[in-house]
């Protein structure tokens, strides 16, 4: 669980970068980029608590 956790944690962080670039270099829509960036958000809050605990 904890690898799965880490794995979707840092695509997330990617999601939340990337697109903002590539609305920069005018390859993505506005609604698109938008749209990665909340699904991408979402999707760390959820994920990074399991692999993010102090003490382990």
């Amino acid at each position: 669980m904890t690898q799965l956790a880490k794995v979707l944690g840092l695509l997330a962080l990617a999601g939340t970068i990337v697109p903002p670039l590539l609305y920069l270099a005018q390859a993505m829509g506005e609604a698109p980029m938008k749209l990665i960036m909340l699904v991408s958000t979402v999707m760390w809050f959820a994920t990074a608590p399991f692999w993010m605990k102090a003490g382990d």
